[in-house]
């Protein structure tokens, strides 16, 4: 067998879910559901009005060869309150859509849970009350009566984990609930619906039915580049607590009948142990006959004292969730083909004789829809060099029976609505027209001769070489740039994935070949109002990366005309391959110039022109809009804001989020405008507190601002935060220690580095680069 050849009877499909394509929410007796609530209906209708033309697109899937499509049964749609009345109509379009799929010769795989659980129900305490998983149960058979015949492969929930934090702690999925406890309890409710539906289905008669999950590896960055580092003790409990938590949480359960011990004081502290009940983990681990797999990308952490829970991983105080330094697809996930190896491997030693079924992979791509086509060159990459590590996979052993790609369809992606495009068939949503991209073309050839062949990639890269090695991209790097702290048995594995694979691995022919210089640029304007913090952190971590990937960086000043005059003449004549530009105000027409260059640039902060070119930025907007939320939440009416120059865009931004919260509050603003200093905040709130004399707090939209405004606050006799809350931005290291300790929103620094280094390195490879959006995170101390 080749290392490209799958073996015989592999499973090749794609996957799908019901809310994302059906469309006609409010039709043929369908119920509302969490996310009918949650997106206001503005997404899930028309979507890609799969409900009618469900024939059109099983003839798509019938033309690319595939022989499995897995989709979701609408909860709602079947029982439109959760329980009692069936919906007939509901259930006579799956029959349509099962004997449409079995007529095409493709088998029906179904999913009975992915994310929307009727709205009825949800009014009734949703997946945190116990009885939702019953009503699940009681769902199940209902399905399975009908359409129990005629589907064999059956899947309970999708991705539990998701839907349980992302839904309940950080509340960015419906249904937009934020609350640790409720999380921990909707995940075990979630897990004990698995277990009764699946002896709902095993009473039917089901022979093969599992759950899926969404696995990722959790490591550290330096295990990121050498995946045969151990980490620091330290390290070392903050990756397990993550995989504790995102990956085991859901496993041992499921297939060992038990919680991780190392979470259930996790668990205990939030939401108490109160809503497991004796018998439920022995239901929970019914045996199962297949295991869905989703992967998309790794979790990097390390260890950091101090560092708030991130909201969607409650429990995880003190460990900083890192940027991976790779290229990326355009919702900014890491590309990293050799996690799927390691996800796959861990699961073959730690559960073995569990088979196995990639049920998603795949990236989001800004398609560019031509006359001749839709050439999608970044999807085919990022497939292809997953389906390689997955080959891997198989050779060691990994029991894979299949490969079910995300998605078929280009269609709604949850809160972020119609603009992320995971399809390997284009959907225009006005004409609803499909048109097969170059991906869905490639992916028929490999479904018919059941492998990628032994052609070479046209364009191989890093990521190609680290996937066919089973290796880090890190790692790559340092091999062909012949650093000798690389094992020789992964340097002779790198070696010879880059003797097969074609690619350049030496600077100097690298040069003769694409005429590259091997420099970038990294050009520092005016200075940043945030000061200099992140300005060195981007010359150290970026640097750090951008140096381990084998390029030579040029350090350039360019804070007067003439300086910047030179840089635009130095990057014109091709002396740099690409021009990282900082901070983040300041560059002005800098920015126009360089990206006129042709010359891949990539900046720090957004500028005033957002499409101008790629950019890293942090969330400003929703970071003041939580800030004012908490000023809210403790009962502040009369909350001044200490702003700074409005020409800075992340200022614009701040003032935005701030002003949109008071608004949903009933409540107008109390503008001071005010410079970058302390001493200008200062003077801003001097103003303030004396125009309002009941002003009960004071959000300012940097730290040395609000430091300022501490200071008014204590000349005027006033008391924080007794008397006036004062909530910062930024946290530097001055907020933790003012006096009261400043409450802040925490900007990751360290991350906004490394997602410029990475987004640069994503350009240099011919990959489509997206802006990169950070979250920040709210630290609440004394002065709130």
């Amino acid at each position: 067998m080749s290392t490209a050849r799958f073996p015989e009877g592999f499973v090749w499909g794609v996957s799908t879910s019901a809310y994302q394509i059906e469309g006609a929410t409010a039709e043929d007796g369908r119920g509302p559901s969490i996310w009918d609530s949650f997106a206001g209906g503005r997404n899930g209708d028309p979507a890609c009005d799969h409900y009618r033309r469900y024939p059109e697109d099983v003839r798509l899937m019938k033309d690319l060869g595939l022989a499995a499509y897995r989709f979701s049964v609408s909860w709602p749609r079947v029982l439109p309150e959760g329980h009692g009345r069936q919906n007939d109509k509901g259930l006579d379009f799956y029959d349509r859509l099962v004997d449409e799929l079995l007529a095409a010769g493709i088998a029906p795989y179904a999913t009975l849970y992915h994310w929307d659980l009727p709205q009825a129900l949800e009014d009734l305490g949703g997946w945190t009350s116990r009885d939702t998983a019953s009503r699940f149960a009681d769902y199940a058979r209902t399905v399975h009566d009908r359409l129990g015949d005629r589907v064999d492969t059956w899947f309970t929930l999708n991705e539990p984990w998701v839907a349980a934090f992302v839904g309940h702690a950080s509340g960015v999925h419906a249904p937009g609930r934020r609350s640790a406890a409720d999380a921990f309890v909707s995940a075990h409710h979630m897990l004990l619906a698995h277990g009764l539906a699946l002896e709902a289905l095993r009473e039917g008669g089901v022979a093969r039915a599992g759950i899926v999950l969404n696995l990722s590896p959790v490591l550290t960055p330096a295990q990121l580049a050498d995946f045969s580092l151990r980490p620091p003790e330290e390290d070392a409990e903050a990756v397990a607590r993550i995989d504790a938590l995102h990956n085991r949480q859901f496993l041992e359960p499921v297939l060992r009948g038990r919680y991780p011990e190392d979470l259930l004081p996790l668990v205990a502290r939030t939401a108490g142990l109160g809503h497991v009940h004796d018998g439920d983990l022995d239901v929970i681990g019914r045996p199962i006959d297949l295991l869905g797999v989703n992967y998309y990308t790794p979790i990097a952490v390390q260890a950091q004292p101090g560092a708030p829970a991130q909201p969607d991983f409650p429990g995880s105080e003190g460990v900083l969730f890192c940027s991976v330094p790779t290229a990326v697809t355009a919702m900014g996930w890491p590309i990293v083909p050799s996690g799927l190896s390691l996800v796959l491997r861990r699961l073959t030693a730690d559960y073995p004789g569990t088979e196995l079924m990639i049920t998603e992979n795949g990236a989001d791509f800004v398609d560019v829809v031509t006359a001749d086509g839709i050439h999608d060159v970044d999807r085919i990459g990022f497939v292809e060099e997953h389906l390689r590590a997955l080959r891997t996979s198989l050779d060691e052993g990994a029991r894979v029976r299949g490969y079910l790609l995300w998605s078929l369809l280009d269609c709604v992606e949850w809160a972020d609505g119609y603009r992320r495009k995971f399809g390997i068939v284009h959907v225009d949503f006005v004409t609803q027209r499909r048109r097969l991209k170059d991906s869905a073309l490639w992916f028929r050839d490999v479904v018919s001769r059941n492998g990628l062949g032994d052609e070479r990639p046209k364009r191989p890269t890093l990521e190609t070489v680290a996937a066919r090695a089973n290796v880090s991209r890190a790692t790559v790097s340092r091999v062909v740039n012949g650093e000798a702290s690389v094992s020789p048995e992964v340097r002779a594995a790198v070696l010879r994935a880059v003797q097969e694979l074609g690619y350049v691995p030496n600077a100097a022919a690298r040069s003769l070949v694409t005429r590259r210089t091997d420099s970038v640029a990294l050009v520092l304007s005016t200075a940043a109002p945030q000061g200099d913090a992140l300005v060195a952190a981007v010359v150290r971590y970026a640097t750090s990366v951008l140096e381990g990937a084998g390029k030579q960086i040029t350090l350039m000043l360019a804070d007067t005309a003439e300086s910047r005059r030179r840089v635009v003449q130095h990057v014109e004549a091709r002396q740099v391959d690409g021009v990282v530009l900082l901070p983040p105000d300041g560059h002005g027409p800098l920015a126009e110039r360089l990206a006129r260059t042709g010359v891949p640039v990539v900046l720090l902060g957004k500028p005033a022109i957002a499409s101008l070119v790629p950019y890293v930025d942090v969330d400003h907007v929703a970071g003041a809009a939580a800030a004012t939320a908490h000023l809210l939440e403790r009962g502040r009416r009369r909350i001044g804001v200490v702003c700074g120059p409005t020409e800075v865009v992340a200022v614009q931004d701040r003032l935005t989020g701030h002003r949109a919260r008071l608004q949903e509050a009933g409540l107008r603003p109390l503008p001071a405008p005010a410079g970058h200093d302390r001493g200008s905040g200062e003077q801003a709130a001097r103003q303030l507190l004396a125009d309002h004399p009941g002003l009960d707090a004071v959000f300012a939209t940097s730290d040395d601002l609000a430091i300022g405004a501490l200071s008014a606050a204590r000349a005027a006799g006033r008391r924080v935060p007794d008397d006036l809350a004062v909530v910062g931005f930024d946290d530097i290291d001055a907020a933790s220690c003012t006096a009261p300790p400043l409450t802040t929103v925490r900007v990751p620094v360290t991350d906004q580095a490394l997602a410029l280094a990475r987004l640069l390195l994503s350009r240099l490879d011919g990959r489509h680069a997206a802006p990169v959006v950070l979250p920040t995170r709210l630290v609440v101390r004394d002065s709130s």
